[in-house]
């Protein structure tokens, strides 16, 4: 059977989380494996890169699927995007892929995005696509106590009680932030790198630093908190809305020169 990978991109707002959940209810899984059963009947299953939770979007998730039809990729595609309407899903892009291609095993780095605005007025345009907050926040002092999450470290303290990983140690390659414009505020850009994360690891992470950015920690309470390996003793967690899946690498990148 052809496998074929899947680049796709999501709102998550309307949905709850990636995988597809007994009850009918409206997940991005289940969404896109119903398009494909109007394209060849039948059961299909499709993994992922990442299990994202309800309400965190996607502009770089990667998925694949086996299918008995040899397809042309481009028409796939365009199947699939005719298929999911009106659903907030898009398949930007469908490849051929060898059989041991796996869209969650063979990567090797998923890269993460979270957008956090502090302005007083409420987000308009962008509801349900950032975390609002009300006061500016000190930068400087948010990426000092990042800089304490960089490396190889026991995650116990930035994962939720229900991950199902193995191990709560990973190395976390990348957490760095920016500032931008925004219409009578300003955004910081979290960028989050590493080769798997944990269940709620950014959001835990973005919630402890917006603490710090907000003078209610200092930055090396970021450090005490990891070393505690507890998780009474992270921040609170930020909500899903300003978080994105923006990109999987692999050995060798199936989307290159599309």
């Amino acid at each position: 059977m052809p496998r074929y990978a899947m680049l796709i991109d999501y709102d998550g707002g309307p949905f709850n989380g990636w995988q597809r959940q007994a009850g009918g209810q409206l997940t991005v899984q289940g969404a896109i494996e119903a398009a494909l059963s109007r394209l060849e009947p039948g059961p299909h299953t499709i993994a992922a890169a990442g299990r994202t939770d309800s309400g965190v979007h996607a502009t770089g998730q990667v998925a694949h699927c086996d299918l008995v039809k040899d397809w042309d990729c481009f028409r796939l595609a365009s199947a699939l995007n005719a298929h999911l309407r009106p659903a907030p899903v898009a398949v930007l892009a469908v490849v051929r892929v060898e059989d041991d291609f796996h869209a969650r095993f063979s990567a090797h780095e998923r890269r993460y995005l979270f957008r956090l605005v502090a302005r007083r007025a409420p987000a308009t345009h962008d509801k349900g696509r950032v975390w609002r907050v009300h006061a500016p926040l000190d930068v400087d002092a948010m990426r000092a106590g990042a800089a304490h999450l960089i490396g190889k470290h026991d995650f116990t303290t930035f994962r939720s009680t229900y991950c199902q990983a193995a191990s709560p140690v990973k190395t976390l390659d990348e957490v760095s932030i920016v500032t931008v414009p925004y219409p009578a505020g300003v955004e910081y850009r979290f960028t989050l790198r590493a080769r798997s994360f944990l269940h709620n690891q950014v959001r835990s992470i973005v919630g402890t630093l917006e603490r710090v950015g907000a003078g209610a920690w200092a930055p090396d309470q970021v450090g005490l908190a990891l070393e505690a390996a507890d998780r009474t003793a992270c921040g609170p967690v930020s909500p899903p809305d300003g978080l994105y899946m923006t990109g999987v690498c692999y050995p060798v990148d199936p989307f290159a020169g599309l």
